[in-house]
This record gives structure tokens, C-alpha cells and sequence, in this order.
């Protein structure tokens, strides 16, 4: 039975993180991490059909969305990272499906690294986790992260304002596809990004996405030697990470089921039904395998 969402927000070391949750606690985790420009919002369409088997936990993460954090927050993906482990810590998520996503990544692969033993699948869509997937527009971002002056910054596309919010929603893909999309996201993200100090809090976050790539060597042993079951779902017309980054996955983790769809870096937008579907049959089935003789 699909159980309705709920909507908290609770303090955690200073933070008030907000999340939705659905499902009942003690069922397996199911832990949705989003993207930037996004938020917990994204995962509006899936978070109650997941909830029939599994316990769904979609948190905003600091800087996006309806969570506050304090000014001195250092706002890096470590950061993020253990306020959302101290967030597991308080609802009781002790075991958990990770969703890994844009700029969910790098937290998401955190929680994974620090605790394998916990993780009980990876569920991959439009996520970053090897050189392969940063293609040649990311030239510019990598000289910036080599040299992050303001000269470099200017060589950049503009990104944090308005239009750069929608891009990610419907910038370079197919026109066929652009209807399909509704407008209610790009414009609850930028109501959100547009709130006193959050441009300079995402520059600091878009900064940090070195360090993510600077990891991807560790990522690469992790799949290696924890060899997680995943799920991977991919939006094919997604302008920021090569499709060649979805093969990089196949390359390590033996068992990963793979699907594209003509979808878009946001494929939850277009796909929801498709995917949620998907996502229910992978915990069922890797549930059901683990508990077999």
C-alpha cells in the first residue's frame, strides 16, 4: 500500500535539514539524494509507490531547497555528507539503498566509503563517478578548479541565475521533449537559489566538485571491492555527463542492470513512472536474494 509523505524538518548539529519520508521505519532504507539546482522536490513523483517496499527518506540538502544551515556551514560535499549521515543516525535508517545523482554523487559515495557494510544497493541515474563522464565542456571547469580566480570563472557559462536553473531542466535536448517537462521545478529551485547569500553558498559547493573528482580512483575501488548491486537508469540527452559515463559503471560492477530512455539529465521529470517501477523491482528482488539459503 502506498503510504502518504510526510514533511519534517529537525535540527542536526546546527542544520535544519527538511525531508520527506514515506514508508514504514525499519523497512529497508531508501535514501534519494538530489542534484543542483534541485531539491527534495524532485523525487515528488516516486517517494509514495517506493514507500509499499521500502523506508523513502528524501532530505534538501544544505544550501538547497527548504534546509537551513548556519553561515559558518563550510558547505563542501564532506560536509553535507555528515550532517545527512547524522540525519540517518536520528531517524534510525541503519541499512539503505543509495540514489546517485549530479551532485548527490559525491555525498552519496561518501556514505558508501564510510559505510560499505550498510550499503545494500546503488541505484545510479545521470550521476558522476569517473573521468569518463566529463567531457569536453568540462575543460573550462577544470581550469577554473586548477585556478579559481575570477578571470577563469568569467570563461564559464552563467549558470547561477534564472536561465541557468531552467537549462538544467530543458537546455540542449530535443524540442520533442521540452512539453513534457513541467515548469514547476526550474521555478521552485530559483525561488529557493535566489534567497539572500545562496548564489555564493552554490558557487562554493560547484567549487568543491573537485574533490569529488579528485575521489574517483576511490569510487572506482569501491565498486570493485564491495561490489554493490545496482541499478542504473540513464537519461540519454543529458547535457552535462557523457553517455560513456554509464559504460564506465559496467567496466567495474558485475552485477548492474543498465536502462536508457529518452529522457533528459533530470529523467524523474519525463520518467517517473518508468522508473519508480524499476527502482521497486531492483529492492524486491536484491531483498529477496539476500535472504535466500
Amino acid at each position: 500500500m502506498v503510504n502518504a509523505t510526510k514533511h519534517h524538518t529537525i535540527k542536526i548539529d546546527g542544520v535544519d535539514v527538511f525531508f520527506r519520508e514515506a514508508g514504514k521505519r525499519g523497512a529497508p532504507g531508501l535514501l534519494l539524494l538530489h542534484g543542483q539546482p534541485c531539491s527534495s522536490f524532485y523525487f515528488r513523483h516516486i517517494i509514495g509507490p517506493l514507500s509499499e517496499v521500502a523506508h523513502v527518506v528524501a532530505p534538501d540538502l544544505p544550501g538547497f531547497g527548504f534546509t537551513e544551515a548556519p553561515e559558518n556551514f563550510p558547505y563542501t560535499f564532506d560536509a553535507m555528507a555528515e550532517t545527512i549521515d547524522a540525519l540517518l543516525r536520528e531517524i534510525g535508517m541503519d541499512r539503505f539503498f543509495l540514489y546517485v545523482h549530479d551532485f548527490g554523487s559525491p555525498v552519496a559515495y561518501f556514505l558508501a566509503m564510510k559505510h560499505p557494510e550498510r550499503v545494500l544497493g546503488l541505484v545510479i541515474q545521470n550521476g558522476n563517478a569517473h573521468e569518463a563522464g566529463l567531457g569536453e565542456p568540462w575543460n573550462l571547469v577544470k581550469s577554473y578548479w586548477a585556478d579559481p580566480t575570477p578571470e577563469n570563472l568569467a570563461k564559464l557559462p552563467e549558470w547561477l541565475n534564472f536561465e541557468g536553473v531552467k537549462h538544467t531542466y530543458v537546455g540542449d535536448i530535443p524540442e520533442r521533449l521540452v512539453p513534457l517537462v513541467a515548469p514547476d521545478g526550474w521555478h521552485l529551485d530559483w525561488e529557493r537559489m535566489s534567497q539572500p547569500g545562496r548564489i555564493d553558498i552554490q558557487l562554493r559547493i560547484f567549487s568543491d566538485y573537485s574533490s569529488h573528482a579528485a575521489r574517483f580512483p576511490a569510487y572506482e575501488a569501491y565498486h570493485r571491492d564491495h561490489q554493490p548491486p545496482a541499478l542504473l537508469l540513464w537519461g540519454r540527452h543529458d547535457p552535462y555527463y557523457e553517455i560513456a559515463e554509464a559504460d564506465a559503471y559496467a567496466k567495474v560492477l558485475d552485477r548492474i542492470d543498465m536502462h536508457f530512455f529518452d529522457g533528459t539529465h533530470l529523467l524523474l521529470e519525463t520518467h517517473h513512472e518508468e522508473c519508480a517501477r524499476m527502482i521497486r523491482n531492483f529492492i524486491v528482488d536484491v531483498e529477496r536474494k539476500k535472504a535466500a539459503p
